[in-house]
């Protein structure tokens, strides 16, 4: 059986690699994976009582599986949740999240900087059902005001936004959303709980795709939605368990086994993508660089006030529009064109035409997000050769430089008794030079991430 950990606060690292620690009666090193649709009983007493709640015991995989459970359980340890439930998907558990607390006649208020699919569900799908939908700037705290001045029933934000990296005011926006009776569900999957926990500045769900960073290495789907205790159990739970939409235990392995990197990875990815954002800000084809952590993005100072580091996002417009960014995009070698991101591999989309496409163009104008702007997702690649491809792309869409009137050239006759000039005495072998030292990018380390900030009291 696993140890019981010690009776004090763990560090994110510990958390990631021993919070959730379950053996069995075999006492593996590795968690355990648990692929099984059911369970059995002792008896059809104990079935009975498993069903009734009196007993603690595994019913059925779409209910809850062992291996499931240990993430939960890592998830919220790192979170600083009472609870966790996981989904098949991030877009599942943000759905989950939402359609388990609302009903019909209900008011919600979401920030319009939402990724695509959430923007469609706060649209679309919440009014088929009765639901009144309002967005509103994310970064303008008086429209928040405006827009909860009446009863709410649910708040929905991400920050930083998806794809232009807003960052908002979570402590400001979850006072206001408090008052007006909202449960605050925050999606926080750029950030990851390394780099900012929503729940200290008062946010009452958080929501992840854990796809991203927590996998990290683009090989399974997963979602995850923590809380409180109170809530998963009475609100969440129910939904989760009658409408399905549970994660794999497989997949929940996989993801078990990711974290344990994940302070590693994060750190990494952070210090890269501050120096390519550093970097693009220099270059002519770039029209304007967004990173949470550079002086010029509007949100700097709250920014820092919120998380730990940057991120692993840089957004950037390039001047010329779609065709100068698709022949951008084309021109890449090394960084994929992937509407993903958080992976271990660097990924680059083109958000007009792929995560944000069906928002609309009306719309996508009020995001900020132009024909020119593209989102990277940086990865563990050397930096250095992160930047000598995304240079080498920009390169190959530079404009063409202006001729210029050519000067009639004159040449003087050479003087009529020029003499000689004598040969260059030979030059002596070069002497053999020892082998080059390795890239010491190669082998240097991103310092570790302070701790995410937490809102002053």
């Amino acid at each position: 059986m696993a140890k019981t950990l010690p009776d004090r606060p763990l560090r994110p690292a510990t958390l990631l690699v021993r919070g959730g620690q379950m053996r069995s009666n075999h006492d593996e090193t590795s968690e355990a994976l648990y692929l099984t649709s059911g369970f059995v009983y002792e008896s059809a007493g104990q079935a009975e009582d498993t069903f009734l709640g009196t007993v603690q015991h595994y019913q059925y995989s779409r209910f809850g599986n062992p291996t499931v459970t240990m993430l939960e359980d890592r998830l919220a340890a790192l979170e600083g949740a009472e609870a966790c439930r996981l989904t098949a998907t991030g877009m599942a558990a943000v759905h989950a999240a939402m359609l388990s607390h609302l009903k019909a006649g209900d008011r919600v208020v979401a920030s319009r900087a939402l990724f695509g699919s959430c923007h469609w569900i706060v649209s679309t799908l919440l009014p088929r059902y009765g639901i009144t939908s309002v967005f509103v700037d994310g970064g303008d705290l008086a429209q928040w005001k405006a827009a909860l001045s009446e009863p709410t029933a649910l708040v929905l934000l991400e920050t930083p936004s998806n794809p232009m990296l807003d960052v908002l005011d979570l402590a400001a926006v979850c006072d206001l959303a408090h008052a007006a009776g909202a449960l605050v569900v925050a999606d926080n999957v750029f950030a990851t709980p390394l780099l900012q926990k929503p729940i200290e500045f008062g946010a009452d769900v958080v929501v992840y795709s854990l796809t991203k960073h927590m996998d990290g290495q683009g090989r399974v789907l997963g979602g995850a939605v923590l809380g409180r205790k109170k809530w998963v159990d009475e609100v969440l739970q129910p939904f989760i368990r009658n409408t399905g939409p549970s994660i794999s235990p497989f997949n929940a392995w996989v993801i078990l086994k990711g974290l344990e990197t994940l302070h590693l990875r994060l750190p990494a990815m952070c210090h890269s993508a501050a120096a390519i954002a550093d970097f693009l800000a220099e270059r002519v084809e770039i029209a304007r660089v967004l990173y949470p952590f550079r002086i010029d993005h509007p949100q700097q100072a709250l920014a820092k006030a919120q998380m730990a580091a940057g991120g692993s996002l840089v957004t950037f417009d390039v001047k010329g529009g779609k065709e100068a960014a698709f022949r951008f995009l084309d021109a890449l070698k090394l960084v994929d064109v992937s509407n993903n991101l958080g992976d271990a591999k660097s990924l680059v989309t083109h958000p007009a035409t792929t995560t944000h496409m069906r928002v609309g163009a009306e719309e996508r104008a009020k995001l900020g997000i132009t024909d020119g702007t593209i989102r990277l997702s940086v990865g563990l690649e050397d930096v250095a050769d992160l930047i000598a491809d995304l240079s080498e792309a920009l390169d190959a869409i530079a404009p063409a430089p202006k001729p210029t009137r050519r000067a009639k050239v004159v040449i003087d006759p050479p003087p009529a008794a020029a003499e000689a000039a004598p040969a260059p005495a030979p030059k002596k072998a070069a002497k053999a030079r020892p082998a080059a030292a390795p890239d010491a990018t190669l082998f240097e380390l991103a310092g570790d991430l302070p701790e995410a900030p937490g809102r002053k009291k």
